[in-house]
């Protein structure tokens, strides 16, 4: 077992144990709350074989993507924190991690609430029952905590145990829905089609971006692309469909409205208590992963670990369905060309590893790399808000934008040695 107070000393001998399908299961654990929240978007959106195709193009990019990262990390043995270190600076890219950070930690709040409330309904629609939602987000927290203080392997023991379960409830709901007797809903096509690639492609582009974490514990490169070809090019397209069809067929915007025409709304609760459980696993272990990195913690992490899971809890038991969404969303921007830059980072300069005396002997703060960074943000966010189109792909924007410039920026600085 790797605890979290040995985890970054054996962190290579972590990895020698982690095969392509159990990342597979550690990632899709943590998709499967937003697919299943943004995938009925696209089902009311759009008619179902330009859906199926922009589900196709965005998994294809998010595969990709993810064979890039997760390889990185597999190569690096660190995670995503430490790696920036190297494009950004020693000390500039604490700035990456604190918006990382702030990143996860808000979507652990946000699908702790979703937990509370998925319970709430379970309760109030099975047995009559109601119970405060801060005792329930509270109960969530401590199972997350629970799943996630003891390191990389119970998550992937988790995950092992819970996706299973996951896609045969999902399956039970697409079967409840196609022997319905329902026929399509008519679809107004209000969803242009590169804004449902975006979408899709949005749903997973943080996690894409931060997925050297989990690479620094795969066993192998191959099995680091093994990993990102089953999760987004296999099972992310065909939950996403799975997702969408029960809103297909009533043009209802969320799975549990959707449930509730075909059948009964019961399993689709559970599902959602499920994938939160398995979501937040990985939310924060990734987030212990990074307020460690900043706050300089290597041993006992379980015990930041348990801070995590206490600020959770009571910002979770917030009304925070209102407004912190739009707010990571915002910080979602920022995450793109981060990943853009330390891809390139590595072609260029990394391949034969990363050596920590490079650190010393440049600055601290790599304030071009700052204006890269802070230039494909801006791209991100002007293409997001539709004044620029490029890609019709945001995040893809900002991020393919970013690498151009570092790599250019990498030219000059060979040019110049």
């Amino acid at each position: 077992m790797v605890k979290a107070e040995t985890e970054d000393t054996t962190r290579g001998s972590a990895a020698s144990g982690a095969p392509g399908w159990r990342l597979a299961l550690i990632l899709l654990g943590i998709l499967v709350t937003p697919v299943v929240l943004s995938a009925p978007t696209l089902g009311t959106g759009l008619p179902m074989g330009s859906m199926i195709a922009a589900i196709l193009v965005g998994a294809v990019i998010l595969t990709l993507l993810a064979s890039l990262t997760l390889s990185i990390g597999q190569h690096a043995r660190q995670p995503t924190y430490d790696i920036v270190r190297f494009p950004f600076g020693r000390l500039g890219a604490k700035a990456v991690t604190v918006l990382l950070a702030v990143s996860l930690f808000g979507w652990s709040a946000v699908t702790a609430n979703g937990f509370g409330l998925a319970v709430s309904n379970l309760l109030s629609t099975s047995f009559g029952i109601s119970v405060p939602l801060p005792i329930l987000v509270t109960i969530g927290c401590i199972i997350f905590v629970a799943s996630t203080a003891f390191g990389f392997e119970v998550i992937g023991k988790v995950a092992q145990w819970a996706v299973p379960v996951i896609v045969l409830i999902l399956g039970f709901l697409v079967f409840q829905s196609l022997s319905a007797g329902l026929s399509a809903h008519a679809q107004s096509g209000s969803m242009p089609w590169g804004v449902a690639v975006s979408t899709v492609v949005g749903t997973a582009i943080v996690l894409v971006v931060t997925a050297a974490d989990f690479g620094s514990f795969t066993r192998s490169r191959k099995h680091a692309i093994v990993g990102a070809i089953l999760t987004f090019l296999v099972a992310y397209p065909l939950l996403y469909v799975a997702g969408a069809i029960p809103s297909v067929l009533t043009g209802k915007g969320s799975l549990i409205d959707a449930m509730g025409i075909i059948a009964s709304v019961v399993p689709a609760i559970i599902l959602m208590v499920i994938a939160s459980v398995t979501a937040n696993a990985g939310n924060m272990f990734q987030g212990t992963l990074a307020f460690a990195n900043l706050f300089n913690i290597v041993r006992k992490k379980w015990m930041l670990t348990v801070a995590l899971g206490i600020g959770v809890a009571v910002i979770g038991s917030m009304d925070v369905g209102a407004w912190l969404p739009s707010f990571l969303l915002f910080l979602g921007v920022a995450a793109p060309p981060v990943a853009g830059i330390y891809i390139v980072d590595f072609a260029l300069y990394r391949r034969r590893g990363y050596d920590e005396s490079v650190l010393k002997s440049q600055p601290a703060v790599r304030l071009d790399t700052y204006a890269i960074w802070f230039a494909g943000s801006i791209l991100g966010f002007l293409c997001a808000n539709g004044i620029l189109t490029i890609t019709s792909v945001p995040s893809l924007d900002s991020l393919l934008f970013s690498a151009l410039l570092y790599g250019a920026l990498g030219l000059i600085r060979r040019q110049r040695a």
